[in-house]
């Protein structure tokens, strides 16, 4: 067996009718993470809240190394605003949090949505307005804690959706930025 290196991988570069808006995240790290596992999993574009750390941040530069120049991003003022026009847009509009009424993640039907907008909340309020969402979908937690890291959130649903998505999907789409 050889560990292979990044020069040995020639990985599939497919983008996924995703989105990600971030709810005030405020920590520069995972700002940065938001980056990386986005342009891993094909994602579209990312919306971050303007007071959020900008890619000029140097622990976001760091964290996020050369994928902030791989994937569309934009900021906005106006939480409601930008909901109400990615779903103007066509977007199914999907929280990551846990509620009353959330799906499991692995029950979720992600390929019924011809576009999706994942909402990821604040590290210490999650989604504040959680009325503006569509669905909210949830990860099953088998420990004591009853949350975990937003990012770690967000590489799990990512994964979920692009498998669910992709499989019977021919791979024909692979124009990446």
């Amino acid at each position: 067996m050889k560990q292979l290196t990044h020069y040995d991988i020639e990985n599939k570069q497919h983008q996924f009718p995703i989105t990600i808006v971030c709810d005030a995240i405020r920590t520069p790290e995972n700002i940065g993470m938001c980056f990386r596992i986005s342009e891993s999993f094909g994602v579209e574009k990312i919306y971050f809240h303007e007071s959020s750390p900008t890619i000029e941040n140097r622990i976001v530069k760091k964290t996020a190394r050369n994928t902030v120049n791989q994937i569309e991003h934009a900021s906005y003022t106006d939480f409601a605003a930008i909901i109400h026009k990615l779903k103007q847009q066509g977007n199914t509009i999907i929280g990551i949090e846990i509620t009353d009424k959330s799906i499991k993640i692995q029950d979720f039907e992600f390929k019924n949505h011809e576009k999706i907008v994942l909402l990821l909340g604040s590290e210490r309020n999650g989604i504040e307005n959680i009325q503006l969402v569509d669905h909210t979908v949830a990860i099953p937690m088998f420990g004591r804690n009853s949350s975990m890291n937003v990012i770690h959130s967000l590489a799990i649903t990512l994964y979920e959706v692009t498998n669910k998505i992709s499989v019977g999907s021919s791979s024909s789409n692979s124009n990446r930025k």
